[in-house]
């Protein structure tokens, strides 16, 4: 019997032992699971070059060859160029905000549309926001321009030259009657021409306007409609007109929109649009929008970022603002 006991004895404590090694392993793998989960929970870190903040803090374009890189929406843009205040047929306004960069390609397209525009007789076409210096999310504004490939122009025509001090407090006039869903009576064959003009340029390939607008100009009997088809349908967009260019040649991360539908647009799609279209949210002023952050930002962007730039001093040389140094 005393065998037996100290046996069972024996016996007892390994099988203790057992059950108090597998809680352990059981409260630990249970431990571990927590914080797992509380990791998953835990978003990654932003890195800076997603952020609005530090693309709004650069003065200058990088130096190199210019580039488009990512999306239209997330993206950033290397050697970019800046489209000078004044040109034939057009002027830069609220130049303080240094959004008159873009793509070369860009440049090059809104100083042709610019002489275009002069030899039409239509007047002085002011350009607004294009992008940063280096491209990127943008503080305030836009969710798009970011790779140097968008640029806004406002459809008013009724303004001469002007000098740049007067250019910044310009008001944006509206030419859509949201009651009707229809132009208001400042629109005329002037805003009809420029739009045909920046549309019938090979190297646009959309421009967002007003649900009213495009139907004003499909509603227009014009020699050849195939120009139409750039025009696309958007909320907001009824002082200006947002051409896009598509990626240009030598930027090979640049990321291509898929092709417009075929035929003119002036369909059942844009009925659908007229009746769920919406003015844009207008914020009083000294209105501070949150930082914008763009998650799926390239990686290829952070060089660009951090690269050694060029001195951009043209407002400083005009007299309205402190010369900079870009980083």
């Amino acid at each position: 019997m005393r065998g037996t006991e100290m046996e069972f004895r024996a016996f007892g404590g390994r099988a203790f032992r057992l059950v108090a090694c597998v809680g352990l392993a059981v409260a630990l793998l249970a431990v571990g699971e927590a914080d797992a989960k509380s990791r998953k929970k835990r978003p990654a870190p932003i890195p800076a070059y997603a952020t609005s903040v530090a693309w709004g803090a650069v003065t200058g374009p990088s130096l190199g060859a210019a580039k488009s890189i990512g999306g239209y929406a997330a993206g950033c843009i290397a050697g970019a160029r800046a489209l000078p205040p004044e040109g034939v047929g057009y002027q830069v306004i609220r130049l303080s905000r240094q959004r008159n960069y873009g793509h070369p390609v860009l440049v090059d397209m809104l100083r042709d549309f610019g002489q275009k525009v002069a030899m039409a007789g239509l007047g002085t076409a002011l350009i607004g926001d294009m992008g940063q210096a280096r491209g990127g999310p943008m503080p305030s504004g836009h969710a798009s321009h970011q790779i140097g490939l968008d640029a806004d122009i406002w459809l008013r025509l009724d303004l001469p030259p002007m000098g740049r001090a007067g250019r910044e407090r310009l008001d944006e006039i509206k030419f859509v009657d949201y009651d009707r869903m229809r132009v208001t009576g400042d629109w005329s064959d002037r805003q009809a021409k420029m739009i045909q003009i920046a549309a019938s340029d090979a190297r646009v390939t959309r421009i967002f306007v007003n649900p009213a607008i495009k139907l004003a100009m499909c509603q227009r009997s014009w020699p050849d409609r195939g120009f139409l088809n750039k025009l696309r349908p958007w909320h907001g967009h009824d002082g200006h007109m947002h051409i896009r260019l598509g990626c240009p040649a030598g930027s090979p991360l640049c990321e291509q929109q898929d092709a417009q539908p075929e035929g003119d647009g002036c369909g059942d799609e844009l009925m659908s649009w007229l009746d769920s279209a919406s003015p844009a949210i207008e914020h009083p002023p000294g209105h501070k929008p949150e930082p914008r952050v763009v998650r799926k930002m390239p990686a290829a962007c952070a060089p660009v970022l951090n690269a050694a730039g060029t001195r951009i001093a043209s407002l400083a040389e005009s007299g309205t603002a402190p010369a900079k140094t870009a980083r």
